[in-house]
């Protein structure tokens, strides 16, 4: 499962840096700095899921929902790709995040993900 998602994160950040070498070769925008922002929202939410993978590898349980929350919007953007003509993107898109779910609800992962972190000691 935290496989899935530092995949994801990896193919993230390379859109990402697509995205910027395409910015700054040159490439007509509407507007520079939605442009800016959308490479930022691409770099942010890459490093967001590179920390969900490594804290679900740790067995935190917060990150069932974040890696839940992941995969419902990568759907939603993998679903139009398919029926928008590209077909092979969109399953590229779609049945990772269909397998992360599948795995999110699996028994083995919700009892490894049981961490709630660190409590304070009580005195």
């Amino acid at each position: 499962m935290a496989a899935i998602t530092a995949v994801e994160a990896t193919a993230l950040l390379a859109a990402a840096a697509w995205y910027g070498i395409e910015l700054l070769s040159g490439a007509p925008v509407t507007s520079l700095g939605g442009a800016v922002f959308t490479l930022g929202l691409l770099l942010a939410f890459s490093a967001w899921l590179y920390a969900v993978s490594l804290y679900l590898f740790r067995g935190y349980r917060w990150t069932r929902a974040a890696a839940l929350v992941a995969q419902i919007l990568v759907l939603t953007i993998g679903f139009p790709t398919m029926t928008g003509g590209y077909v092979a993107l969109g399953l590229v898109m779609v049945i990772p995040a269909a397998a992360a779910i599948v795995l999110l609800f699996d028994k083995r992962v919700i009892a490894f993900a049981s961490k709630t972190g660190g409590a304070p000691p009580v005195l």
